[in-house]
C-alpha cells in the first residue's frame, strides 16, 4: 500500500510540475504535456535529484521543459529551469522561422563549473527566462553528445572573440547561422566587472534583429563563410617531413616551465600527446632534453594537487603554474590518456614511480567510473556538498580526526597540510616533501613510511567517501571508452597483468554490443544507445582494439577493428585525404568540419593516421598506408603553419619516417610461454611497432586476418620470435638475447631499452 501511495504522490508532483506554465512561453500541446508528465513521474520514481530553486509547496519542481525527455544528464540538469528549452533539432528552428525569432544556443556539459554558475544566475532567473521565452527560441546542447554542433559554433565564437570555452552562448538566425556569441555571461550589467550582462545582451540583440535585420543577416552570412574556410580546409600543400617534429620540439622548449614542469603558465592543462611527441624526439634524434621535459612534467603532475593523492585519478587542470590547486572535475578522457602517458614514461624514461601513478589512475576508473554494462562513465563534477572541491579538500583538524597519531605527522608533512590551507582555508593535498625525506625526519625506514602512507590513504579515502560525492555523468561515450580500452590493454601488456587485459576486453565488448547495423552510437545512458557516432568514436575505439590485439592476441579484436575502420572509410572519408568529423549520412550542419587541433583530446584524424599505419603493418594491405599518407598530406599546410597544434599527428609522421617493427611471437601452447620475450618488450619503449602473440592453435585464425602470422611457427616446439620490417623478417629466434638485438637493430633509430628497469608488482592491498 505504501508503494502505491508513494507512486500516486509522485504522479501528483509530476502533474504540478508540468502544469505550471513557463513564464512568457506559449501554451504547450496536450501530447507534450503527457510526455513531460510521464517523464517527471519517472524521474521522481528513480529518486533523481532535481536541480532547481523553483518548487511548489510540496517541494516538487515547479517547472518542467522538454529537456527531461533527452538521454543526456546535462540536458536533464536543465529540465526544471523556467526556460522553454528545446533540444537541438528541426522543431526548434521551424518555430523560430515561423515566429520570426532568433535562436539562443547554449552549449555545455554536465561537469562544467561555469555552466552551473550560468544556469543558477541566468537560466533559473524568472525575469531572464520570461524575456528569453517571449523573444527567442532557446536550444540547449550537450557538447559531449553533439561534438559536431559544438565544433561549428565554437569556431564561430573563436572567430568573434579570439577564444572559446564553456558554457558557450551563441545567437543564431532561424537558418542556423551565428552572428554573435561568447562563453559565460553574468546575468546583469556590472556583475563580475562586465558592462553588459546577459539580459542586456538578449534585449539589445533582439532589438537589432527587429530594427536592422539586413545588417544581422549580412553579419551571419559573413561569419558562416569564414567557418567554411576554417573548419573544412582545402587539401594540404607542401611536404610533411622530419623538420616538422623538430620545429615542434623547439617551440615546446621555449614554452617549457623548467621549475614546475609543463608548458606556459597558469592555468595548466595536461596534454599527453605532447609528452608522447617529446619521448619520440628523444628516441629519434637522441635529444635528451626532450626526454627531460617529458620526465619533469610527469613527475610534477604526479606530485601536484591535480593528481588526487587520496583516491587516484587526475582532475581536469591546475589553476596555478605548480599543478597544486586543480579545477576539481575528473574526466574519463583525461585519465585514460594520462594512465597511458605514465606507462610510456615508465618504458621511455625508466622511472618506476610511474607504475604507481598509472595503477592508481586505472584503479580510480575501475572503482568509481565503471558502468554496470562494462563501459566507463564520462566524468564527475567539480562541485559537491559545500561547494567547489569540497569533497577533495581537508582541514588539518579533519586529518587529525581521521588518522591515528602515528600517521598524522607523516601525512601532513608529505602532503603539505597546514592550518591555513591552500584552498579557501582547506588543503588540496600535494607532495610537499619527498616521502624519503619525511621518513628520515620521523626516523622511519622507507618501507615503513610507504606502508604507513598507504594505510593512511586508504583511511582518508574511507572517510572521504562519507561526504556528499560530486555528481557523476553516467553516460558512456564510445570515443572516451576507446581511450580507456587502450590504456587498460597497454597496462596489461606493460605490467604483464591479464586482469588489465580482461578489463579492456570487457569495455570493448560493452561498446561493440551497442552497435546497430554495424554502426557505433555516440553514447549510451542506462544501457540505451543514442546519437550518431563521430570520427573520434571510430578512431579511438579502433586504436583501443589494436592495443587489445597486442595485449591479448585475440583475432576477434583485429576483426572488429577492421570492421570499424571499414565503416570509417565508407562514411567519413574526405576524397582529398583524411576524414570528416561527421558521416555522409549524418545531419547536415552549416559546415562539415574537419578539425585540425589536438587539444585535451587528440583529433580523430591524428588517431586515425596512426591506426592506418598500424593496420598496414598488421595486415600487409598497402591501401591503409596509402590512406595514411593522403591523410598526412591533407594536413600538410596545418602542420607546417603550426606543428605544435597537432602533436598526436606528429606521432603518425614519426611512424611514417621510421621502419616500424612487426613482431610475431609463436608459442607451442599458450601466451605464458612467450614470457621471456614479453619481459624484454616491457622494458623497451618501441612506439613504432605492432605485436602479435599467438599459439600454434590460434595462428590459423589470425592468419586469415594478417599474413604476418601465416607462415610463422614455434620452431622445434619452442616459443619463437620473429622481428620484421616492411614484411622482411630477420631469422627466427628462440633466444631472448638475440631477440633483444633484433629489436635494437635499426640504421637510424635506437629504441629506448631499459635493461635495469624493474617494473614493480601491484601492491597487495591498500595503496592501489
Amino acid at each position: 500500500m505504501m508503494r502505491v501511495a508513494l507512486a500516486l504522490l509522485m504522479s501528483v508532483f509530476a502533474v504540478h510540475a508540468v502544469a505550471a506554465d513557463l513564464p512568457g512561453a506559449p501554451p504547450r500541446a496536450p501530447r507534450l504535456v503527457e510526455q513531460l508528465t510521464a517523464a517527471t513521474a519517472a524521474e521522481a520514481g528513480r529518486g533523481e535529484a532535481t536541480r532547481t530553486r523553483h518548487r511548489d509547496a510540496s517541494g516538487a519542481p515547479l517547472f518542467t521543459n522538454r529537456l527531461i525527455l533527452e538521454p543526456s544528464p546535462y540536458l536533464r540538469q536543465h529540465a526544471h529551469n523556467p526556460v522553454d528549452w528545446y533540444p537541438w533539432g528541426d522543431e526548434a528552428f521551424a518555430r523560430a522561422r515561423a515566429e520570426g525569432k532568433l535562436v539562443l544556443l547554449s552549449v555545455g556539459y554536465s561537469t562544467c563549473h561555469w555552466c552551473h554558475v550560468m544556469e543558477e544566475e541566468s537560466f533559473e532567473d524568472e525575469e531572464i527566462a520570461e524575456f528569453l521565452n517571449r523573444h527567442y527560441v532557446a536550444i540547449k546542447v550537450d557538447r559531449e553528445r553533439r561534438p559536431d554542433v559544438d565544433a561549428v559554433y565554437m569556431a564561430a565564437v573563436e572567430h568573434l572573440t579570439g577564444r572559446g570555452g564553456w558554457p558557450m552562448t551563441v545567437w543564431l538566425t532561424a537558418d542556423r547561422q551565428p552572428f554573435y556569441g561568447g562563453t559565460y555571461f553574468p546575468p546583469r550589467d556590472g556583475m563580475r566587472g562586465v558592462s553588459s550582462g546577459f539580459l542586456t545582451l538578449l534585449t539589445t540583440l533582439d532589438r537589432v534583429a527587429r530594427q536592422r535585420p539586413a545588417d544581422m543577416t549580412k553579419a551571419a552570412a559573413n561569419l558562416t563563410a569564414r567557418l567554411a574556410t576554417s573548419l573544412a580546409p582545402p587539401a594540404g600543400e607542401g611536404t610533411v617531413d622530419a623538420v616538422l617534429p623538430d620545429r615542434a620540439v623547439a617551440s615546446w622548449r621555449e614554452q617549457f616551465d623548467a621549475a614546475n614542469g609543463g608548458f606556459g603558465g597558469a592555468p595548466k592543462f595536461p596534454r599527453p600527446a605532447v609528452l608522447d611527441a617529446l619521448w619520440r624526439a628523444q628516441r629519434r634524434s637522441g635529444d635528451a632534453d626532450s626526454g627531460r621535459m617529458a620526465r619533469r612534467t610527469l613527475a610534477a603532475m604526479a606530485a601536484g594537487g591535480i593528481n588526487d593523492q587520496v583516491g587516484g585519478g587526475f582532475h581536469r587542470y591546475a589553476t596555478d603554474a605548480g599543478w597544486r590547486v586543480p579545477h576539481f572535475e575528473k574526466m574519463l578522457a583525461d585519465n585514460a590518456q594520462l594512465a597511458r602517458a605514465y606507462l610510456d614514461g615508465l618504458q621511455a624514461g625508466g622511472d618506476a614511480d610511474d607504475a604507481r601513478v598509472a595503477r592508481q589512475t586505472l584503479a580510480y576508473l575501475e572503482r568509481e567510473m565503471r558502468a554496470p554494462d562494462g563501459g566507463f562513465y564520462t566524468a564527475s563534477d567539480a562541485d559537491s556538498g559545500g561547494g567547489e572541491g569540497r569533497y577533495f579538500v581537508w582541514t588539518a583538524a579533519e586529518i587529525d580526526a581521521a588518522l591515528p597519531e602515528a600517521q598524522r605527522a607523516l601525512v601532513k608533512q608529505h602532503y603539505g597540510v597546514t592550518a591555513s590551507g591552500n584552498f579557501n582555508g582547506r588543503n588540496v593535498l600535494f607532495v610537499a616533501e619527498p616521502l624519503a625525506a619525511v621518513a628520515q625526519q620521523l626516523a622511519l625506514s622507507p618501507d615503513d613510511a610507504r606502508a604507513s602512507l598507504g594505510a593512511a590513504r586508504e583511511r582518508l579515502r574511507e572517510v572521504r567517501a562519507q561526504r556528499p560525492p560530486p555528481l557523476t555523468d553516467h553516460k558512456v561515450l564510445s570515443a572516451w571508452n576507446g581511450l580507456a580500452i587502450g590504456a587498460l590493454a597497454r597496462a596489461g601488456l606493460v605490467f604483464g597483468d591479464a586482469a588489465y587485459t580482461a578489463s579492456a576486453a570487457r569495455t570493448a565488448r560493452a561498446v561493440l554490443d551497442r552497435r546497430s547495423a554495424g554502426r557505433l552510437p555516440r553514447s549510451s545512458l542506462d544501457g540505451a544507445a543514442s546519437g550518431t557516432a563521430v570520427l573520434d568514436d571510430y578512431a579511438f575505439v579502433v586504436a583501443g582494439l589494436l592495443d587489445l590485439v597486442e595485449a591479448g592476441g585475440d583475432a576477434e579484436w583485429l576483426r572488429e577493428a577492421l570492421a570499424l575502420q571499414a565503416v570509417l572509410d565508407a562514411h567519413y572519408a574526405d576524397p582529398r585525404g583524411g576524414y570528416f568529423l561527421t558521416a555522409d549520412d549524418s545531419e547536415a550542419l552549416l559546415v562539415r568540419a574537419k578539425p585540425a587541433y589536438d587539444g585535451a583530446e587528440p583529433t580523430g584524424n591524428s588517431v586515425a593516421a596512426l591506426n592506418l599505419l598500424r593496420l598496414a603493418a598488421l595486415t600487409g594491405d598497402d591501401r591503409y598506408r596509402v590512406r595514411a599518407a593522403a591523410l598526412l598530406q591533407s594536413y600538410a599546410a596545418a602542420l607546417r603553419q603550426e606543428p605544435t597544434a597537432l602533436p598526436a599527428m606528429l606521432a603518425a609522421l614519426d611512424w611514417s619516417l621510421d621502419r616500424a617493427k612487426q613482431i610475431v611471437i609463436v608459442t607451442p601452447h599458450d601466451r605464458a610461454e612467450a614470457e621471456p620475450f614479453l619481459a624484454l618488450l616491457r622494458r623497451t619503449w618501441l612506439p613504432n611497432s605492432v605485436l602479435i602473440v599467438t599459439s600454434e592453435a590460434g595462428r590459423e585464425t589470425l592468419a586469415g586476418l594478417t599474413p604476418l602470422a601465416a607462415d610463422k611457427t614455434a620452431a622445434g616446439g619452442r616459443p619463437t620470435a620473429y622481428v620484421c620490417e616492411r614484411n622482411v623478417c630477420a631469422l627466427p629466434t628462440a633466444d631472448p638475447a638475440v631477440f633483444a638485438r633484433q629489436l635494437a637493430a635499426h640504421p637510424a633509430l635506437q629504441p629506448t631499452l631499459q635493461p635495469t628497469l624493474s617494473i614493480p608488482p601491484a601492491p597487495p592491498s591498500g595503496d592501489d
